[in-house]
């Protein structure tokens, strides 16, 4: 079987195949409708063969797919049938716990992906735990979400942004009681020193995600093989 993931993000649109060597991507906006990524991807990925597709969406998920709509895209995807579109088997999971299941090496990991937005997952046992830690207020004003994302890095200043991150990492990593924490998205890279028991993870952890998604065969790093990922709804 081969895989297609893509990776959603307010940014850009991102996609990787099985069998394909190098990651392809479009520039994503707050106009984005579903059809237009759908479109996109089908444009990047002419000429490769996939089976089934992945894809990282950033916002809530249910068993019928988006929850609820982007804040950071356009709208229509709340309901919206990617499977017809694609013509393939779809899978769709939060972009956060996509990347995380790319990173997870055992053990109980807290995944936080700063970027437009902080995303967040806990996993254990190949169980994954999509979270909105974000939502949580870090300030009478201001939550995680808006401190720590990319915009609260700019209005800040770095280096308080370094101090309550790694505050944050820690007072979460002790209440979920993790073994570890990873950091994800296009902000981790400023992370410098990392926090204690904190590691940085890699720019393609949601592409092996989204084959992991599939793929009992793609495991993590130095486990034996064992049932399919279930994600918590």
């Amino acid at each position: 079987m081969n895989v297609l993931a893509v990776d959603i993000g307010g940014t850009h649109v991102k996609v990787l195949a099985t069998g394909q060597k190098k990651r392809q991507r479009f520039d994503s906006s707050s106009a984005l409708t579903p059809r237009q990524m759908v479109d996109g991807v089908r444009v990047l990925t002419r000429g490769w063969e996939y089976d089934a597709v992945s894809l990282g969406y950033p916002g809530m998920v249910d068993s019928d797919g988006p929850e609820s709509e982007p804040v950071n895209l356009g709208h229509g995807w709340v309901g919206f049938d990617f499977q017809e579109a694609f013509g393939k088997p779809v899978r769709i999971v939060n972009d956060a716990a996509m990347q995380a299941i790319g990173a997870y090496k055992g053990g109980r990991m807290l995944f936080l992906g700063l970027g437009t937005g902080l995303g967040s997952a806990l996993l254990t046992d190949r169980v994954v735990l999509p979270l909105d830690l974000g939502s949580l207020p870090y300030t009478p004003s201001e939550s995680i979400n808006e401190y720590l994302n990319k915009a609260g890095r700019e209005k800040h200043g770095h280096e308080a942004w370094l101090r309550v991150l790694g505050e944050t990492t820690g007072r979460l990593k002790t209440a979920l009681m993790a073994d570890y924490v990873v950091l994800g998205g296009g902000q981790a890279e400023h992370v410098d020193p990392l926090p204690p028991d904190v590691r940085r993870g890699h720019n393609d952890d949601a592409f092996t995600g989204g084959f992991r998604l599939w793929l009992d065969d793609v495991e993590p790093h130095d486990r034996p093989p064992s049932p399919a990922w279930r994600v918590v709804r």
